[in-house]
């Protein structure tokens, strides 16, 4: 099946020469979702483009992905994460784990493998080792870090590159409603590193698209507000209008929210076929910042 043509165009993961649909899906609820629902969805995204399918060892979800991705006919890029534990720091922890997660996946190679998050008193090199490893036997094109801040991610860049590495993505908590990328740097160096922003929880669990406005905050009525009426004139749900903001926001960021019914997968990406005005961006931008 041919690819859909989109008003944004698909986004490198860095310099690691893969390409993805603008909009991902994440799958932390998918080990208990019905399968022949996550297989129409996994079928949905993919037939849009270069899908990012984002998992993790801790989700659960992995054997249902590899499941999906077996029988599909068009196949989606596969990111996955090790969980350093204090127990397994160290290179042959993380491609131990890697192996597990080829197993549960059902692939000899993984398109994207992150560090999940970094422990405070580990060297990072022992971990950028691991994913060196990782890369280097062929078990992984292209690796990553998650929720990790400004210097640390260069400091991985800094170490991955001594092998001839590039970092792919950091992936972080960015939406609407939680812009902190924008203010402790992580933003700025996907930018300076070339680096891919995976942004993960962009609907903020479910708050910037549901139906009814907030009870509480008045910040939050107003920005509820806003995009209800920039939804109503792009015809347009309110979940499409806050994606779409973060694809405007920056070229490198790759919003992967969570879907396990085709109808939210497909309602997701259709934010990709229409784009906020500058001037609905401005107002999204001025009213959010009041809510973050």
């Amino acid at each position: 099946m041919p690819e859909t043509r989109h008003t944004f165009e698909n986004r490198p993961l860095g310099q690691s020469g893969l390409e993805v649909l603008p909009i991902g899906i994440g799958t932390n609820k998918w080990g208990k979702g019905d399968p022949e629902a996550l297989m129409e969805t996994y079928r949905r995204v993919t037939a849009a483009g270069p899908t990012l399918i984002d998992t993790a060892e801790v989700y659960g979800s992995e054997k249902a992905i590899g499941r999906c991705h077996r029988d599909a006919s068009e196949r989606a890029i596969l990111a996955s994460k090790f969980a350093p534990f204090p127990f397994r720091a160290s290179p042959r922890s993380l491609v131990k784990a890697l192996d597990g997660t080829l197993v549960r996946l059902g692939v000899e190679t993984i398109d994207l493998y992150f560090l999940h998050y970094a422990l405070p008193l580990v060297d990072l090199k022992l971990f950028a080792d691991g994913l060196t490893e990782a890369v280097k036997s062929g078990k992984a094109r292209s690796v990553g870090v998650s929720n990790m801040g400004a210097d640390k991610m260069r400091r991985m860049a800094d170490l991955l590159d001594k092998s001839g590495i590039p970092l792919a993505a950091n992936e972080v908590r960015y939406s609407l409603t939680a812009r902190k990328p924008e203010t402790n740097g992580v933003l700025e160096a996907c930018r300076e590193l070339d680096v891919a922003l995976v942004a993960f929880m962009p609907l903020s669990s479910g708050s910037l698209s549901a139906g009814k406005a907030p009870k509480d905050r008045e910040e939050e009525k107003a920005l509820h507000g806003l995009l209800s009426d920039i939804a109503k004139a792009h015809d347009a749900s309110i979940s499409q209008v806050s994606l779409n903001w973060l694809l405007c926001r920056d070229e490198r960021i790759v919003p992967i929210p969570g879907a396990t019914k085709p109808q939210h997968a497909a309602d997701n990406l259709k934010a990709l076929d229409w784009r906020l005005s500058e001037d609905e961006f401005g107002a999204l931008d001025r009213a959010s910042a009041r809510t973050s």
